[in-house]
């Protein structure tokens, strides 16, 4: 299975989700202009430069691609807001992209993530997009 990830603007279920990615989500598979952008303009340009370069990305346009309704359960979670990317994996407390996942997210925030059930178009296993190896024979 891929490591997934959402990327947002803004922060809480009023963010604006811009996309998702099937494979290499995690922190370190996501580009520094992403992850050290100051402001929504270069963040949004860093998010769609690292998109144009991939062949697993959803855009909002094709519909939700996960089967779960929001991304408490995608692998990490990327929210651009007050000038800088913070990062969540599984739902879990916000840190900083320039710095290490905590191993005990106890005591961060946790954000309310935007409830994605009405746009929902999940992505067939096997294709790009949906993080999934199908073996088979």
């Amino acid at each position: 299975m891929g490591t997934r990830a959402d990327f947002y603007v803004g922060k809480g279920k009023n963010a604006e989700w811009l996309g998702s990615i099937g494979w290499d989500g995690y922190p370190d598979g996501i580009t520094e202009a992403v992850r050290s952008a100051t402001d929504e303009a270069s963040y949004r340009a860093a998010v769609s430069s690292f998109f144009a370069a991939r062949n697993d990305v959803t855009l909002p346009e094709h519909g939700w691609p996960w089967p779960w309704n929001d991304s408490g359960t995608t692998d990490y979670s990327y929210w651009h807001f007050d000038g800088k990317t913070m990062a969540s994996g599984f739902g879990g407390g916000l840190f900083a992209c320039d710095e290490e996942e905590p191993e005990d997210d106890d005591d961060l925030e946790v954000v309310e993530m935007p409830d994605m059930s009405a746009r929902k178009k999940v992505a067939a296993a096997g294709s790009d997009r949906s993080g999934v190896i199908a073996v088979g024979g």
